[in-house]
C-alpha cells in the first residue's frame, strides 16, 4: 500500500518504494534490461499491445521492452505524482522530450492544431512552439489575453510559473477559468511539488525539467509530465512511439534526487532569500527579478515560498552581464539550474539565443541560480565579481 502521510519530507523519501520490502531490498532497484523474457506468443504479444497503445503491462505478459516499460521508471513516476498529487506520471529522456510529447498527444487525440502559449517562457519551449516543427500553429500572448486567445480549434494552453528568466508569476487558477475547456499545461520546474502544485489549482499536467532541481547534482537529464490517467494514458502511446523514455539510469537517480528535494529547495530558498535581499541594495542592479516581490501575493499563495532562482538587470547592458558572468569564482558561469551549486548565466546570449526578437529577454539580464553554498560566501564572489567592473559595485 502507498504510503500515507500529510508531510513532503516523509512523503518525498518513501513515495514509490512500497514494493521494496517484498523484493527483500532496502536501497531503489536498478533494472537495466532492454528487452524482456516472454511466457508466450499469446500473453506477450497482449501486454505490447497494450504498452504500445498508452496502457499499462499485462501482468502475465511481462514487460517486453524497455521502450514500452521498465520497473525503475515506473516507480520514479509514481513518487514523483505523489509528490505532485496527481493520479500518476509520465517520465521522458529530458524536459523538451516531456514539452513535445505533451504537445503531439494534445493536438494529435484532439484533432485541434492550435496552441496558446503565455510568455515569457523557457528558450527551448518558446522556441519549438514559433518553429513550426511539430505543424502547430500558436498564439503567443500575456496571461491576461488567454481568454482572447483561445479558439474553437484550440488544443492547450502552456505557461511557466516562475517564467524563465523574468520569474514573472502567472496565475494559474486565473489562466485555467481564462482557458475554458481547454486543458492547460504549466512548467512547474522552477517551483517544483515542494512549492507548487499545479494540479490542485486546475491544470491538466504539470511538467518538469527533472534535470534541474528534481535530479539536483547536475549529473542526469530527463522530463517528467504529472497528470490524470486518461492524459497519461495518451504521453505514454507518444513516448512509446517516438521512443523518448527515461533511460533507467536516469530514473534511478531522479528517485535518488526526490528524497532530499524538499530539504534542497528550502535550504536553497533561504539563501537566495538573504541574496537577493543584499542585491536590492546595490547601485549598479537596476532591478532584481525575484517571485516575493510580486504584487499579487502569488508567492505567498500560488507558491509556498519563492523558490531559489534571482534574475538581475544590471546598470551597463551586456557589457555589465559579460563582465559578471566571466569574473565569478564560486559561481560556475553555464547553463541549467536546480543544483547543489550555484550557477550563473545570460539568458539572451544562451538559452534564450534562439528566441524571436520580441520575447528575448533584455541584454543586462543575468540569471542565478542559487545553490546550497554559504549565501554569505556567494555575496562575496558576486560583490567581488560586480566591482570588478563598475566603481559602484558593492554598497
Amino acid at each position: 500500500m502507498p504510503i500515507t502521510t500529510p508531510h513532503l519530507d516523509s512523503l518525498a523519501v518513501h513515495a514509490g518504494r512500497e514494493d521494496l520490502e517484498a523484493l527483500g531490498v532496502h536501497a531503489l532497484p536498478l533494472d537495466l534490461s532492454s528487452t524482456n523474457p516472454l511466457p508466450d506468443i499469446e500473453r506477450g504479444g497482449a501486454s505490447y499491445e497494450a504498452m504500445a497503445t498508452g496502457g499499462r503491462p499485462d501482468p502475465d505478459g511481462g514487460h517486453v521492452y524497455q521502450r514500452l516499460w521498465n520497473p525503475t521508471v515506473a516507480r520514479f513516476e509514481s513518487a514523483l505524482a505523489r509528490l505532485e498529487q496527481a493520479q500518476t506520471s509520465v517520465a521522458y529522456a529530458s524536459g523538451m522530450a516531456a514539452m513535445t510529447a505533451a504537445l503531439i498527444a494534445s493536438t494529435s487525440f484532439s484533432g485541434k492544431r492550435h496552441v496558446v502559449a503565455v510568455r515569457p517562457l523557457y528558450g527551448g519551449t518558446d522556441h519549438l512552439l514559433a518553429s513550426g516543427l511539430l505543424g502547430v500553429e500558436v498564439t503567443f500572448c500575456t496571461e491576461h489575453e488567454v481568454a482572447a486567445s483561445v479558439r474553437a480549434d484550440t488544443a492547450l494552453v502552456v505557461l511557466e510559473t516562475p517564467a524563465n528568466p523574468t520569474l514573472d508569476l502567472v496565475d494559474i487558477a486565473g489562466v485555467v477559468a481564462a482557458a475554458g475547456d481547454v486543458p492547460v499545461l504549466v512548467d512547474n520546474t522552477f517551483a517544483t511539488p515542494i512549492l507548487q502544485n499545479p494540479l490542485e489549482l486546475g491544470a491538466a499536467m504539470s511538467l518538469h525539467s527533472a534535470t534541474k532541481y528534481i535530479g539536483g547534482h547536475g549529473d542526469v537529464v530527463g522530463g517528467v509530465i504529472a497528470c490524470d490517467e486518461g492524459t497519461a494514458a495518451r504521453l505514454r502511446q507518444v513516448r512509446a512511439v517516438t521512443g523518448g523514455l527515461l533511460h533507467p539510469l536516469g530514473a534511478y537517480l531522479l528517485h535518488r534526487g526526490l528524497a532530499t528535494l524538499p530539504t534542497r529547495i528550502r535550504a536553497q530558498q533561504a539563501g537566495a532569500v538573504e541574496i537577493a535581499s543584499w542585491l536590492r541594495t546595490l547601485p549598479c542592479v537596476e532591478r532584481v527579478h525575484f517571485p516575493e516581490d510580486d504584487d499579487r501575493g502569488l508567492a505567498g499563495k500560488q507558491m509556498s515560498g519563492p523558490g531559489a532562482m534571482i534574475s538581475i538587470g544590471l546598470r551597463g547592458g551586456y557589457e555589465a552581464a559579460a563582465r559578471l558572468t566571466s569574473s565569478v569564482r564560486l559561481f560556475t558561469h553555464a547553463v541549467s539550474l536546480g543544483g547543489v551549486d550555484s550557477l550563473v548565466q545570460h539568458p539572451a546570449g544562451l538559452t534564450h539565443r534562439p528566441v524571436q526578437a520580441e520575447a528575448k529577454p533584455s541584454a543586462n539580464i543575468v540569471r542565478l541560480s542559487i545553490g546550497l553554498e554559504s549565501p554569505e560566501d556567494l555575496i562575496a564572489d558576486l560583490d567581488r565579481a560586480l566591482s570588478a567592473g563598475s566603481s559602484t559595485g558593492s554598497a
